[in-house]
């Protein structure tokens, strides 16, 4: 607490005076909360004076998990390694434009002027105005030569002499890194000079993602929430509190199959927990989608389930299962309407590109369905679209402008079908391997040079372990 309110003073954040005519102070609170390393360790304790009033729009602008992936992607690709920084206090750094007087903290009231309210200079945490911080980091940024993403808007980036610096930002926390060390340090030091920042070093943990950056590409699994970490699966972490899939729609009234579903869930986690993404730095960044449904799976309401994935060449970079909001009257309706999400998804990927500028052409989206494919290139089938709403033919649109082009996958190879689809080992395997999800373990054997029959021998051992789990 001593530590927030030294903040306070340092950063001129209120004035002790007296309380003008029908002042009307508002309230404050401490909030305290232990701040967590990697490894599941407390490595910070935590005090927020907070104004004591909750409003609903009180926001500040936060990059997209996809966006962030996106970025690990990129930088594998181009051989270069990311940073973090922390900005200490980051709503003291908004300016405010409103009056307002707060009461004095609780337990800290002048013992002088004990009727004194102060008058805030600067935005305090739950108020409406603290994501102002983010309008004066922006701002900063724009005048010392970065330009912001044209669709992300927590994306900055400047190029310098053939070299270039990208700058992601989630509230206030910060990612950074370019292909000039000489302009990555000159970055830290001038966002040092400015803010009030804690360098962090290289990026290793971030929003529950632990990144592990090496010379051949990045790691990217969340071995503590699977388990994984010393104190494994407790009563608070992210996933027994929201389980994954179609159990979290049960949770209100949640029967013996329910329940029997998240324990296989819970046991597959915990045996994977080493499970990644990878990104290689010899991907070419080459950007396509996959696309798939199953018709009617849902055996209470006949919804089916759209699933769609977005690689960078192999990588897994985005993905999406979830429910159609309504019931399709065929099986070419219900493919068709997945790949118009998947098609939004890929309009959005490659905007976002252009920033990093890297232009795509005909994006290819693979669908496993010809009839998919034949409604969204011929307008004239009528008969079978014209109870199909009119917001999923903008599928055809976008093809006829030629950013898509519907390419026929073979079932076999259609990746989507790993989100939508019981399979057996092999198609598992070989479906998990196609979109670079790999186990740490598994991969070190293969750099050290490991035999390949050795190698299929541990992940068989692997897979037979998990059965008689889950059996």
């Amino acid at each position: 607490m001593h530590e927030e309110l030294e903040n306070f003073e340092r950063n001129h954040v209120w004035d002790l005076v007296e309380p003008p005519p029908n002042c009307r102070p508002i309230g404050t609170k401490w909030v305290f909360k232990n701040k967590q390393g990697e490894n599941g360790m407390v490595v910070r304790n935590k005090a927020r004076l907070k104004e004591g009033i909750d409003y609903e729009q009180t926001f500040a602008p936060v990059a997209r998990l996809e966006a962030i992936r996106i970025l690990l992607a990129f930088a594998a690709s181009k051989g270069f390694k990311l940073q973090q920084m922390d900005v200490k206090s980051d709503f003291l750094n908004g300016f405010r434009e409103e009056e307002v007087y707060m009461r004095q903290p609780p337990g800290f009231e002048s013992a002088r002027f004990p009727d004194r309210v102060y008058k805030l200079r600067k935005a305090l945490h739950g108020l409406k105005q603290a994501p102002r911080w983010y309008a004066r980091l922006k701002n900063f940024l724009l005048k010392s030569g970065f330009v912001m993403g044209s669709v992300d808007r927590t994306l900055f980036l400047l190029s310098c002499g053939g070299d270039t610096l990208i700058v992601q930002i989630y509230v206030d926390d910060i990612i950074f890194g370019g292909s000039s060390q000489a302009l990555v340090s000159s970055f830290a030091e001038q966002m040092s000079r400015e803010f009030e920042m804690s360098l962090m070093g290289e990026l290793q943990f971030f929003l529950g993602l632990h990144i592990k950056q090496g010379l051949e590409g990045t790691f990217v699994h969340q071995a503590k929430w699977g388990g994984g970490g010393p104190e494994g699966i407790s009563r608070d972490d992210w996933l027994t509190s929201v389980p994954d899939g179609d159990q979290a729609g049960h949770l209100a009234s949640p029967r013996t199959s329910h329940r029997q579903a998240v324990k296989r869930i819970f046991r597959y986690l915990k045996f994977t927990p080493e499970l990644s993404l990878w990104y290689s730095s010899g991907s070419s960044l080459s950007l396509r989608g996959f696309s798939d449904a199953d018709h009617a799976g849902c055996r209470i309401d006949c919804k089916s389930t759209s699933s769609t994935c977005q690689l960078l060449e192999t990588p897994l970079v985005s993905w999406s299962s979830r429910n159609q909001a309504s019931v399709a009257l065929s099986t070419t309706e219900t493919e068709y309407v997945a790949a118009a999400s998947c098609c939004s998804h890929l309009l959005w990927m490659k905007a976002t590109f252009s920033d990093f500028g890297l232009r795509f052409g005909r994006i290819p989206l693979l669908v496993d369905s010809t009839s998919t494919i034949s409604v969204a290139k011929n307008p004239i089938l009528h008969s079978r679209t014209k109870h199909v709403d009119v917001r999923f033919h903008f599928l055809r649109d976008h093809y006829g402008k030629g950013d898509i082009d519907l390419v026929h996958a073979v079932s076999a190879n259609q990746l989507a079908d790993i989100f939508t689809k019981p399979l057996d080992f092999d198609a598992f395997m070989r479906l998990r391997g196609g979109v670079e999800l790999l186990s740490c373990s598994l991969h070190r054997l293969q750099v050290e040079g490991v035999d390949n029959t050795l190698i299929k021998g541990e992940i068989e051992s692997q897979w037979t372990g998990l059965i008689a789990l889950l059996v």
